[in-house]
């Protein structure tokens, strides 16, 4: 035992102390720390640009800039109501819009809200109430912005607005903004109802509805009155809709958003796994290919036996890999607990099943025997290989063979999938590590995780004796690459 933890130790310093397993082991770190300015930079927070050509002599324009303004105030209670339920802020103030959460919000209630001192109010009653762990709510900001109209193009005739909107559309002047919707509503907009609408690419699907729905107000209206409606019961008539009620669960509540969140640690542990396995697998085989090589296993293999260098380097490789994952795990912690925003908010809830013993340790066992399984795949290859060149042509099928399940099944889970093929891939030894992993989220019945740890326990002794023998009767067998068959015969051999 002294000999394999020396061997061990060797390795382990021999892997830790390469460049690229510190720049591996800095890549979660680095993703962490960016991810949110990342987010910031790529999302398109730009409002669109709108520019209204109102020729009825109506109020078109008028209705569409309240419609929007209306519709941007919506959004912001709809999600400052969000953030109350999340955090349990109801009771700052139980009357208030936003502490109502079974409801799409009325234009009624929206005006109210707004006349009421909007956003700024509701905060500042939060922020008295609010403990001082609870993170800053984040609106969001307004789609659309309104452009006036240049008073040429106001007063164009019908047959010459194609060619004035176009440079307004794709603009040539260094930075000049390009307007994303140019809307006419002609003159004749009250017999006809046609209107015309410039786009600088697909116009979005919500301001197109949002265009004929309030045009086909302003159209109803107007109708109306001609058919001599009274004022005020075409204004209702025009304005009346239904007071929707919905009941939702809470921000996490859902069934398929508590599956997802509840499913982030186990998918996380699974992805991790292949990825630790990749990395430290192929630094191992580097290792022992390099060994083979520069003739350096003859002078091991005077001071240890084959088995003892075997099993040292597993528990070598095993520990460069759990050391990997203990700092990509700690960093997590660190931003779930020490940092605020969107990913720590999603963190938190994600590690709900640490709080199981059952899934604890279920996860350390099946993480442990997975890396142990492929690890020793890796290091069979490196017996038998010459150089980096031939290990990578009996490697590159074994990882074929065992990540392109893999990436289907995390698919799978993520969509909720629960078919045969999940059942078949936790059952297959190779792949029970990532199936049992990414599942624990999903629920699994106690009997089936039972059932796999112990048929992958008695596949890695099947692959510590076969393999142990080739890798026993391979370390000093240099020379022409051996065929299938001879693998076969070595695995075979009781001794070298």
């Amino acid at each position: 035992m002294k000999r394999i933890l020396l061997i061990a130790a060797r390795e382990y310093r021999q892997i830790t102390r390469m460049r690229s397993f510190w720049l591996t082991l800095l890549i979660l770190p680095l993703a962490f720390a960016i991810a949110p300015l990342a987010q910031r930079f790529m999302n398109d927070d730009d409002p669109r640009r709108i520019m209204i050509i109102d020729q009825s002599g109506g109020n078109a324009a008028e209705a569409l800039q309240d419609r929007l303004a209306l519709d941007h105030s919506r959004d912001v209670l709809i999600s400052l109501s969000r953030y109350v339920q999340r955090h349990k802020l109801q009771g700052a103030d139980p009357k208030a819009p936003w502490s109502q959460h079974d409801r799409w919000y009325t234009d009624a209630e929206v005006r109210q809200f707004t006349a009421g001192g909007g956003l700024a109010r509701a905060l500042a009653k939060l922020q008295a109430h609010a403990p001082e762990d609870t993170p800053e709510f984040d609106p969001p900001g307004s789609g659309y912005e309104l452009v006036p109209v240049p008073k040429p193009l106001a007063a164009a005739p019908p047959s010459e607005l194609d060619a004035r909107v176009r440079p307004l559309l794709k603009p040539e002047g260094k930075g000049a903004k390009p307007v994303d919707y140019i809307l006419q509503v002609p003159a004749s907009f009250g017999r006809d109802g046609a209107v015309r609408l410039w786009s600088t690419g697909e116009p979005n699907i919500g301001f197109v509805t949002t265009v004929q729905d309030v045009l086909t107000r302003n159209l109803r209206k107007t109708f109306l009155l001609t058919e001599g409606t009274a004022p005020d019961v075409a204004e209702a008539a025009s304005t009346i809709a239904p007071s929707l009620m919905i009941s939702k669960p809470p921000p996490g509540g859902g069934a398929k958003e508590a599956m997802l969140v509840r499913s982030i640690l186990p998918l996380a542990s699974s992805y991790l796994l292949m990825v630790a396995l990749m990395l430290s697998g192929s630094w191992m085989l580097q290792g022992t290919v390099e060994e083979r090589s520069n003739k350096l296993l003859e002078t091991v293999l005077a001071t240890v036996s084959p088995e003892e260098l075997m099993y040292g380097k597993l528990l070598g490789t095993v520990a460069v890999g759990l050391t990997m994952i203990a700092v990509w795990v700690g960093c997590g912690a660190v931003a779930a607990y020490a940092t605020q925003g969107a990913i720590a908010d999603l963190i938190r809830p994600a590690l709900a099943p640490l709080t199981s013993p059952g899934t604890i340790a279920a996860m350390i066992y099946f993480f442990i025997a997975g890396y142990l399984a492929i690890s020793i795949f890796f290091l069979a290859v490196g017996a038998i290989s010459d150089s980096m060149n031939e290990a990578q042509g009996y490697l590159m099928p074994i990882l074929l063979a065992i990540l392109l399940p893999i990436t289907v099944l995390i698919q799978s889970i993520l969509q909720g999938g629960k078919g045969i093929g999940i059942t078949v891939l936790t059952w297959v030894p190779i792949w029970t590590p990532f199936a049992i992993l990414a599942r624990l989220g999903t629920g699994i019945p106690t009997w089936e995780v039972l059932c796999t740890g112990l048929l992958l326990a008695a596949f890695i002794a099947v692959e510590l004796i076969m393999l142990g023998r080739l890798f026993r009767a391979s370390l000093l067998a240099q020379g022409q690459k051996p065929g299938f068959s001879e693998l076969i015969s070595r695995m075979r051999r009781q001794d070298a």
